[in-house]
């Protein structure tokens, strides 16, 4: 309070003596406060020649591999400084993955006690219990899982890429990843009765669901060889590949059109899928809802919107296993045979799902803002490439429509 008090007597001798000085600091106020000004209306010019793609979505969606796909598109991509920064980051993804997938089985074990196909058998296993972890690799297993558990992961070695490929070839890891995958056929596996590994995913089906195994963990398997060696250095496709969690906002400029847009990124091959947060909560329920309250939101009133239903690779080959219908918003999903016409059936559903969802929670005065669907796969630099072909020419129209111009 006396600091206060102090300046406002030193401020008011200064009126009272002093004017001429106090009018030229009021002089040059007005000039900076005119510059401010200026600047204010230049950059808010510019800003109209800035389109603004917002990327949103539920976690894993496939937001940050769009993102790069950007870069790589209509930006110089990435320099190889930036591309060794990115071995770190798949060696931890590696490590992850692993510890993952043995983590798993453990834990299937712990939640099935009547069961007795997840309990670690001894060296010399039998024939009905060649679907549980050798036990010989038991040790390697708990040694990647601690690895796994740290913050600081080490460099992927030889030796631990070596240890890592032969806890991945084991046959209970190897069905583990089918039942993520609702994979029914074993061409991959070398067991001993074809029978009993049916018998056996028909009683562990129900798990597939509970499974957080990443999208690229057999890319990442595939490759661990060329990951291992010294002087690696991660081509795009790894970089593509490569798993970071999206936080905060993250923004990119690029060449593009006039206009704000808002693009909505879904993983439809979830829709089997649990939260990793939230295990009672299915993934494609999570998707609908952030859809429903994006389209409330006041300030996305006047944006156009482009739903992207990501991983439509991997949508193509689980519909043949799993049908809609588990979801409990596709419900009244009636498939209709197999084969390219069960997937271009489940998709129409699916989309005419997010259609109706749109027009719900869309103001009357609003319906007829710019909303397309489009079917990605964002590892597909091709596809992802078509389809920003496909939104410039959509919002283009648009732009000319609202100008009067068409």
């Amino acid at each position: 309070m006396r600091s206060m008090l102090s300046l406002s007597i030193v401020s008011m001798g200064s009126f009272c003596s002093r004017q001429q000085p106090l009018n030229e600091v009021d002089a040059e106020e007005n000039i900076q406060a005119a510059e401010i000004d200026r600047r204010i209306a230049q950059e808010t010019k510019a800003e109209q020649h800035i389109h603004k793609l917002l990327l949103l979505g539920a976690g894993e969606s496939g937001k940050s591999t769009i993102f790069k796909q950007i870069r790589l598109l209509f930006q110089t991509g990435f320099d190889e400084v930036e591309l060794k920064s990115y071995a770190s980051v798949i060696h931890a993804n590696v490590y992850q993955t692993i510890k993952i997938l043995y983590d798993g089985a453990k834990e299937l074990a712990q939640n099935d006690p009547s069961s007795s196909k997840y309990v670690v058998c001894t060296e010399n296993k039998d024939v009905d219990r060649w679907y549980e972890v050798d036990a010989l690799h038991m040790d390697i297993g708990e040694k990647l899982s601690e690895i796994g558990s740290k913050m600081d992961y080490p460099y992927l070695t030889k030796e631990i890429a070596k240890e890592i490929t032969t806890l991945w070839n084991d046959p209970a890891i190897q069905v583990h990843i089918s039942m993520f995958n609702r994979c029914r056929t074993f061409s991959c596996l070398v067991v001993p009765h074809k029978l009993m590994v049916e018998k056996y995913l028909q009683e562990t089906y129900s798990h597939g669901n509970k499974l957080q195994v990443p999208d690229c963990a057999q890319y990442f398997m595939e490759n661990l060889e060329r990951f291992s060696e010294v002087t690696y250095v991660p081509t795009k496709e790894d970089v593509l590949h490569a798993r970071v969690r999206t936080t905060g906002v993250v923004e990119i400029q690029f060449r593009f059109i006039v206009l704000t847009c808002i693009s909505k990124i879904v993983y439809c091959c979830r829709y089997d899928q649990l939260l990793f947060e939230d295990e009672t909560k299915n993934r494609m329920m999570e998707t609908k809802e952030l859809f429903e309250w994006v389209l409330k939101q006041s300030c996305f009133e006047k944006s156009s919107f482009m739903l992207f239903l990501n991983k439509f690779d991997i949508f193509e080959k689980k519909i043949q296993k799993v049908p809609l219908n588990v979801c409990e918003w596709f419900k009244d999903y009636q498939p209709v045979g197999s084969g390219r016409q069960e997937v271009e059936h489940a998709y129409e559903f699916v989309k005419k799902k997010y259609e109706e969802l749109y027009f719900q929670n869309s103001k009357p005065d609003r319906v007829d803002r710019a909303f397309k669907i489009y079917r990605t796969t964002a590892l597909d630099q091709k596809l992802i490439k078509k389809t920003f072909k496909l939104v410039d020419e959509t919002l283009r129209r648009r732009n000319l429509i609202e100008a009067g111009l068409l």
